[in-house]
């Protein structure tokens, strides 16, 4: 129970809830316990941070959307107690944590919600992503827990820096024009776009704010592009998602053209993707049907990362992905934007917790994020993670954006995930000192 307890402890210091400075106090509790704290303590956490799962599915699809809740938080828990059980000491713990983290950005079930590091979204210390990404503030977030649980109390001056430091100004140079449709994500599914809505509210935006340089619509806002656009833009740049059949794709569009586009990279497993269909083809078909979702078919899987112009677009999911936004600053992208269509998390937190996570690729780049999202939540965020405009969610709308083209790399940019082998490193020492020779120092 007192590990459960602390699982859902964790849970509250990171996003959206605003109690990421409790996050080594915590931890320092889970530095030590075997299998069983870790899976009581993934149960918790995993439990309260994803609840949003099982709210939004069963409002779209009836009681039958919240039946995969129950499956990922056991194998999420799981992996907290294989990761308790394999890591005997505080070092391994920690390098081994944060493996865990870059791990589950790997591979065909990639789903890296729930980083440590997130737990300083708040803090003006997250502009050290800009050194080592999501993984760097992490480990920063074991490490102070690994000295409280050490008593070693002064660690609690450098993390109060963190989140006491001033942050210097951001300067803009050009104002987009994000619009927010908030279509209903079944209606959009179904085929019931209204491009309609798109065109008004740019031409309201268009109106009320001249000085756009820029217009961007969500993921999926039409089946194409309006023609009524071009007279619309007058000559203005538009990005915009596109709802196709077959891959979840965002175009560059200007004066009657389409000078680009780029097709999702990362699709959601289960959503958009549905692995190993050949083996559980049966299963897939019984909740297909039994949520009213006929045969669905898989989305057709972009072939690579690549900017549109000086836009590097990141499309829903691809957000909570730092490999992503980092491939697309070293293509030369000057400014991120993000489509998304979190109308799926309904009255749930899902939606703010997903953008708390999307505000990391700004600092990691050192990029200006240009958010659209078909409900919200729409906005502009400075290359250091502060949001410098916002509309309300839930509503249809229109926001002048501020923002500014920029080049050259931050060192997360141009060296990668190098926290985690510095995470891989602490973990290996760990295990050297676990079975040294009589008069190694005794961890």
């Amino acid at each position: 129970m007192r590990a459960f307890l602390l699982g859902l402890l964790l849970a509250l210091t990171l996003p959206p809830f605003p109690l990421g400075f409790l996050a080594p106090l915590v931890l320092a509790f889970l530095l030590r316990g075997g299998f069983r704290e870790g899976f009581w303590a993934g149960l918790g956490f995993w439990g309260l941070h994803l609840v949003w799962l099982p709210q939004s599915f069963a409002q779209n699809f009836g009681p039958w959307g919240a039946v995969p809740f129950l499956p990922l938080v056991l194998i999420k828990a799981l992996s907290f107690g294989l990761l308790f059980a394999l890591t005997p000491n505080a070092p391994m713990r920690i390098g081994g944590w944060v493996v865990l983290e870059w791990l589950t950005e790997q591979g065909e079930l990639a789903f890296p919600w729930g980083f440590l590091g997130y737990a300083l979204v708040e803090a003006p210390g997250r502009i050290l992503a800009a050194w080592g990404g999501v993984y760097l503030l992490s480990l920063l977030v074991l490490l102070t827990a690994w000295g409280l649980w050490a008593r070693r109390f002064w660690v609690l001056l450098p993390w109060a820096l963190l989140w006491l430091l001033p942050l210097p100004e951001a300067h803009p140079e050009g104002k987009a024009l994000l619009v927010q449709g908030n279509i209903n994500p079944l209606k959009k599914f179904q085929g019931e776009l209204d491009e309609a809505v798109y065109l008004r509210l740019t031409a309201a935006g268009l109106r009320a704010h001249l000085e756009a340089d820029l217009v961007v619509w969500p993921e999926t806002a039409v089946w194409r592009i309006p023609q009524e656009a071009e007279a619309l833009l007058q000559g203005r740049p538009l990005v915009s998602g596109l709802n196709l059949f077959g891959p979840n794709r965002a175009v560059l569009y200007q004066e009657g053209r389409v000078l680009g586009h780029y097709d999702k990279t990362r699709l959601v497993p289960f959503g958009e993707r549905f692995p190993f269909r050949e083996a559980l083809g049966g299963v897939y078909a019984f909740f297909f049907q039994a949520m009213g979702l006929g045969n669905l078919e898989d989305r057709v899987l972009g072939e690579k990362v690549a900017p549109i112009g000086p836009y590097g677009v990141l499309i829903c999911y691809e957000s909570v992905f730092p490999s992503v936004a980092r491939d697309l600053a070293r293509k030369g992208t000057q400014v991120l934007v993000l489509l998304t269509n979190d109308a799926w998390f309904g009255p749930s937190f899902g939606g703010r917790q997903h953008f708390a996570l999307g505000r990391l690729r700004a600092v990691e780049t050192g990029r200006w994020l240009l958010r659209a999202g078909n409900d919200g939540i729409t906005a502009s965020i400075d290359p250091f993670g502060r949001v410098v405009a916002e509309i309300p969610p839930h509503q249809e709308g229109f926001l002048l954006a501020p923002y500014a083209l920029r080049e050259g790399l931050t060192p997360y940019a141009r060296f990668g995930d190098w926290a985690v082998g510095v995470a891989l490193t602490l973990c290996l020492l760990g295990l050297i000192l676990r079975v040294r020779p009589p008069g190694w120092r005794n961890w």
